[in-house]
């Protein structure tokens, strides 16, 4: 697949876990033309999640990779690797992704894959911080403010260097559920600022920072 400036558009992989609602975010900006590049599978650790009809709906092949048919994560993680490489993927991209990533594969995409967390990242986040819990805690802790963030993965949890933030207010009428959704429409809006912004090469990661070239 060419792009308009005759350099080949780059191969996006997507991970997922669920019902892919991110997923269909970068999905309708590559078809909007926002960006230029090319969604070329779709992995997810589970069977039968919604995520997986969506990738069909768009024609995206799509694979899964369970953990229980593998004897630990970093042979699955090779086969997933195996995989990308015979498909020629440069970005990938975890929009809800549950599995923890194999440590030779993270190390192999370093700078190549980003994930977007549902809070302010570094609060409410690491082992054990994801869907509901996340604003389960951000309501106890009485937060004023959260949001979601768009980051580099690398070997830690959550640690990776952040891209994209934004914030939006929390509202004494909240509960976990109505925060959820709220940060939701946010993820939505850049995930997909975050994805392009890798794609055209404009944010890279130099010693564990988002160095960003250009106009963000």
């Amino acid at each position: 697949a060419e792009s308009n400036r005759g350099i080949m558009k780059k191969r996006i992989a997507v991970f997922v876990s669920g019902g892919g609602t991110d997923f269909q975010s970068v999905i309708d900006a590559v078809k909007r033309g926002e960006i230029d590049a090319e969604i070329s599978l779709l992995v997810s650790s589970r069977d039968g999640v919604y995520a997986l009809t969506r990738a069909e709906e768009n024609s995206i092949p799509s694979y899964v990779f369970k953990k229980k048919d593998y004897a630990d994560t970093d042979e699955m993680f090779r086969g997933i690797d195996a995989l990308l490489t015979a498909q020629k993927i440069d970005v990938i991209v975890l929009a809800g992704y549950l599995s923890i990533l194999g440590a030779e594969f993270t190390k192999k995409y370093l700078g190549r894959i980003i994930n977007i967390h549902p809070s302010l990242i570094p609060k409410h986040c690491g082992a054990g911080y994801y869907g509901i819990r996340v604003h389960e805690s951000v309501i106890a802790s009485g937060d004023k403010v959260t949001g979601a963030t768009v980051h580099f993965v690398d070997e830690g949890t959550d640690t990776g260097a952040v891209i994209i933030q934004k914030e939006i207010p929390v509202l004494q009428s909240d509960t976990a559920e109505s925060l959820q959704q709220r940060v939701l429409a946010v993820e939505h809006e850049i995930l997909p600022a975050g994805v392009k912004l890798l794609c055209e090469g404009k944010v890279r990661l130099v010693e564990g920072k988002a160095v960003f070239l250009g106009n963000k």
